[in-house]
């Protein structure tokens, strides 16, 4: 490609593309990290020639790899029979009817019916609307209060925002809403004192995800879910499962709360239903909340977004699913996650500024210390650095640095041991790198 074609994007990159959770000041100074133009299977190309491998799955969501042919055809056909048509006024297509059913199928318990968006945050802030407009059939209006965990992320729309346990995004702009509330992301017991001290009339519903993502992948207590669950039984609070990032095989099930041997009421999931092929997300509801909400409905659901059901979206997201399950791609998860911590184990031996290592299917993080005993951290903080070095030498990550200094591992589910292997090299050579230069 040539250079002059690239410093020409770059330009126009700073000047027009405000970009999303990025540092402004970083982009105008030295613009795009990348400018990519081609993905395939787990890796990804820049305009300048380099190869990555794409250990994030780009946003947690690229599930079956990059460059699948057999959804672009798939998409191809559906915009020439019918790209989109409303779904508002009971008009439907049958790509969105076909997937809702599917997505049923595949759900845990008596969560059967779905109401579709557009991404993570617009299924979050609709799991809020629906749980606040139930309470209100159902006549109790007061249960407007919503409970979440510290580092909790759950996206960036007004509602999604407030229910983000990561004080940062809050803190974005100055219009917090007083009915969110946050408890300790451990601490079940201290859910229940919260319902309490609020008033249980006063609360509509507590939502988690089952493995925390951005705050740091984050795993649960093994019973910590049940405990959850038993609680809103007790005080009729309604559990909103935060499947976004953990939802359709990412950590090795279908659903990552079918861990725990809990049901939730709601599940809310984006990102892997279409792998990032198109712009999808929803809402699971339970049969019991979809059955209250048409016997006591009046008139219209005043709550909707243009592509809800877009037919061409929902058509993308039936054959990645289908490629899901036709290629084992969920105990694929199962096995490479567990073949990833093992190899986080290795490199833990290895370097004494590794502190925790943790993996759930393929979500996983390594803590980097400066003493593993007291977990004191580096000042400045280790990871950022060694992102941007793993970056230079193929590898794309994130860093969490909320309350410690992490960095986590999300790479597609196709992953191969080979590929797996390589991954791991090139965090070996960067951990190496630091220990003889600058450590």
């Amino acid at each position: 490609m040539a250079i002059q074609l690239v410093e020409q994007l770059k330009y126009l990159d700073q000047k027009h593309f405000l970009h999303p959770t990025t540092s402004i000041e970083e982009q105008q100074t030295y613009g795009p990290a990348a400018i990519f133009y081609e993905g395939n299977g787990i890796y990804l190309k820049d305009l300048e020639g380099n190869t990555y491998i794409d250990g994030m799955s780009s946003l947690w969501n690229v599930n079956v790899g990059h460059g699948r042919k057999e959804i672009a055809e798939v998409a191809k056909e559906q915009m020439e029979k019918l790209a989109f048509s409303s779904c508002f006024a009971t008009f439907s297509n049958e790509p969105a009817i076909k997937l809702a059913a599917k997505i049923a199928e595949l759900a845990p318990g008596d969560l059967n019916t779905v109401f579709f968006t557009s991404g993570g945050s617009e299924s979050n802030d609709t799991a809020i609307k629906l749980a606040r407009h139930y309470w209100i059939l159902k006549g109790q209006p007061n249960r407007q209060k919503i409970i979440s965990r510290t580092l909790s992320y759950h996206g960036v729309a007004f509602g999604s925002t407030n229910a983000t346990g990561i004080e940062g995004f809050r803190k974005f702009t100055n219009s917090p809403d007083p009915d969110f509330h946050y408890v300790n992301k451990d601490s079940a017991e201290e859910l229940r004192n919260l319902i309490l001290e609020l008033g249980p009339e006063n609360v509509a519903a507590f939502i988690s995800e089952p493995v925390q993502g951005a705050g740091g992948v984050n795993v649960p207590k093994p019973d910590y879910f049940k405990k959850v669950r038993e609680i809103c039984d007790e005080f009729g609070v309604l559990f909103i499962a935060d499947e976004v990032i953990t939802g359709f095989g990412r950590t090795g099930k279908n659903f990552a709360i079918e861990h725990f041997d809990v049901v939730p009421d709601l599940i809310t999931f984006a990102k892997g239903v279409s792998s990032g092929y198109a712009q999808l997300g929803g809402v699971l509801i339970s049969e019991k909340i979809h059955k209250d909400l048409c016997t006591l409905s009046r008139g219209v659901l005043m709550h909707g977004y243009t592509y809800s059901g877009h037919a061409t979206a929902c058509a993308v997201g039936l054959k990645n699913i289908e490629i899901l399950e036709r290629e084992g791609l969920v105990q694929n998860a199962k096995v490479m996650g567990e073949e990833m911590l093992k190899g986080f184990k290795v490199l833990q031996q290895k370097y004494d500024f590794i502190g925790e290592v943790r993996t759930f299917g393929l979500l996983g993080a390594i803590q980097i210390v400066k003493n593993r005993e007291t977990g004191e951290l580096f000042n400045p903080l280790l990871s950022p650095i060694a992102i941007k070095e793993m970056t230079k030498r193929g590898l794309i990550l994130r860093t969490v640095t909320y309350d410690q200094d992490t960095i986590v591992f999300a790479p597609p589910l196709i992953i191969t041991k080979n590929e797996l292997n390589e991954m791991l090299r090139i965090v070996d050579e960067t951990f190496d790198y630091f220990k003889k230069k600058l450590l």
